[in-house]
């Protein structure tokens, strides 16, 4: 396993929980599901069997260190890779990858998001076997597709192009969170995934990608291999980081590179970025309730509600509602306008109020 490396990426505000996730503690530092483990913990305990301790990689925010160390506190400082800024995923997997590279350039990475819920974690490690098996010696880029099982508006699609006796399909188009039309003739199909968000590549292929697709970040991070592992990396990277667009890795690389496969997947898989995703994984009582705290309710159903353990909240006569408490914040929406949520969170900073985002 000395080649493979993992790079979870745990730099997101998580903005669509709010108010549960807030700039200060972002909903990867959680415990949301609670099973006594923030997210963050359960996503590096997933990819044991997969890569060494000191080959599993955290980009964060700069001021998310001590939530990281919290966290995970067996990792080294040189595994913890600190953004001064949020620039999107694409300089945030480069940043990981050129590093890596430079101590390891025969290094087989996987790139996971911190936030993803995964019910089958043994056919999950399969999977990810599978992939980096498929990368190790190969020039290609390779993502992870979910079947999906039911027309979401809320993820990217995958359509891929059909090979007789091979889970690697070759990808033929991306697209980003469709309208609810599109989704449903996707499904029919029956050639198109759910995007995962989870990326497996060799560092040689990536940076070749990277090189021809993106020189500009090329450029920029290439110079770094005068700084990875050394004491002038922060200042390095502080300085860099400012020059680069921001753009996902998704536009940058995967949509334009000709390269690109996609392994057919199923491990219970949720990308558990809004209320509904967590919803869907939470226990229910008897009315299609999903409640954690202290909630008495009456001729309420299909709601979720959540609320801080010191305090009594009574809910009657709602249907279909989202109901959360946290930190100063309460939020009543209905489930079905749960994208709004982003929308609210922009409003509330353009009166000001930042310390309620």
């Amino acid at each position: 396993m000395k080649n493979q490396y993992v790079v979870i990426m745990a730099g997101g505000i998580g903005s669509r929980f709010w108010p549960f996730s807030r700039n200060k503690f972002p909903k990867q530092f959680h415990d949301i599901l609670g099973n006594g483990k923030t997210m963050l913990q359960e996503t590096a305990e997933r990819f044991e069997g997969i890569c060494p301790k000191e080959n599993l990689y955290i980009v964060t925010n700069k001021d998310y260190l001590n939530l990281v160390k919290e966290s995970l506190p067996w990792i080294s400082e040189d595994q913890i890779l600190l953004e001064p800024m949020p620039k999107n995923t694409a300089p945030c997997i480069a940043y990981a990858c050129y590093k890596i590279s430079h101590k390891n350039p025969d290094a087989n990475i996987v790139i996971t998001p911190a936030d993803h819920v995964v019910t089958k974690p043994e056919e999950f490690r399969s999977q990810i076997a599978k992939a980096l098996n498929a990368t190790k010696n190969d020039d290609i880029l390779v993502t992870l597709g979910l079947m999906p099982s039911r027309p979401d508006t809320g993820y990217g699609y995958i359509q891929f192009i059909e090979n007789e006796g091979s889970e690697i399909k070759k990808v033929k188009t991306f697209t980003e969170k469709p309208l609810l039309d599109l989704a449903l003739t996707f499904i029919k199909s029956g050639d198109f995934v759910w995007n995962a968000g989870i990326f497996v590549w060799n560092a040689k292929s990536f940076i070749k990608a990277f090189e021809e697709l993106v020189p500009e970040l090329h450029d920029i991070f290439k110079e770094g291999n005068n700084h990875y592992y050394t004491e002038s990396e922060s200042a390095f990277i502080n300085n860099v980081f400012p020059q680069c667009k921001s753009i996902s890795i998704d536009y940058a690389v995967m949509e334009k590179a000709n390269n690109v496969f996609v392994l057919l997947s199923e491990f219970g898989w949720s990308d558990l970025g809004t209320w509904k995703s967590l919803y869907e994984q939470m226990p229910k009582d008897e009315n299609g309730n999903a409640i954690k705290g202290n909630v008495k309710t009456y001729d309420t159903i299909d709601s979720i509600i959540r609320m801080p353990s010191d305090k009594l909240v009574v809910v009657e006569g709602l249907e279909g509602y989202i109901v959360a408490e946290s930190d100063g914040v309460i939020m009543i929406c209905r489930k079905e306008n749960e994208q709004r949520v982003k929308e609210f969170v922009a409003d509330i900073k353009k009166d000001g109020l930042n310390q309620f985002v």
